[in-house]
């Protein structure tokens, strides 16, 4: 695993799922995420089969090119902060454990809902994001659809917590914020507690650092 792409395998992967997805119903309906089906059926798999499916190739694209910007700097650091074949095993459980994690309140709130869907690996790719912002809260992030426009991370990570709770409150969307919510938070809350288990790096007190330098505090 030392010389080995986590983030390229787990793309190559999702892809590869996504498109056999794409043309075959039966697969897309066993692997998407149904509470019903977990809670009457015990089909946990579905916590984690529905990070492989997406709905069209514009969702799988957009969800893969966030992941693979985002991924391979998390990796690399994962990699330098906990050794590299043990950093990049912690980065794997990570974005795993990030797909369960991400839609538990969605199936705690919609366990009986016989109508309720959602497929994505928008949770798990959240996750990667946050554990990126609170590494290197000072760089740039762009937004896809304002060119020429970017915040410091820890700014747009904010903003961004903010306005996918209120959306996740308002409900009335068919993009699951919870997941993006709650798979954010879970990134912020793994790093800190893996650098507190298994490193003596300590990602906090760097995150204020980055951040008072860049107010200049």
């Amino acid at each position: 695993m030392e010389h080995l792409s986590v983030t390229l395998v787990i793309i190559i992967i999702t892809c590869i799922v996504s498109f056999m997805a794409f043309s075959n119903e039966a697969l897309m309906g066993k692997l998407i995420f149904y509470p019903p089906a977990i809670s009457e059926q015990g089909q946990w798999y579905r916590f984690f089969s529905c990070g492989l499916i997406h709905g069209d190739f514009g969702h799988l694209a957009f969800n893969m090119y966030a992941f693979y910007t985002f991924g391979v700097v998390v990796e690399g650091n994962f990699a330098y902060i906990f050794g590299n074949g043990f950093g990049k095993l912690l980065y794997l459980i990570l974005y795993i454990t990030a797909l369960l994690v991400c839609l538990l309140p969605t199936y705690v709130k919609n366990k009986d809902n016989y109508a309720y869907q959602s497929l994505g690996a928008s949770g798990a790719v959240s996750a990667i994001v946050f554990v990126s912002i609170l590494l290197m809260p000072t760089a740039e992030i762009g937004l896809i659809f304002i060119p020429f426009f970017s915040l410091p991370s820890f700014i747009f990570g904010v903003i961004y917590l903010i306005i996918t709770a209120w959306l996740d409150k308002r409900g009335s969307s068919r993009i699951n914020h919870s997941a993006h919510l709650y798979g954010g938070l879970y990134g912020i809350a793994f790093l800190i507690l893996a650098c507190q288990l298994f490193s003596h790096f300590n990602v906090l007190a760097q995150f204020i650092l980055q951040v008072r330098s860049y107010f200049q505090i």
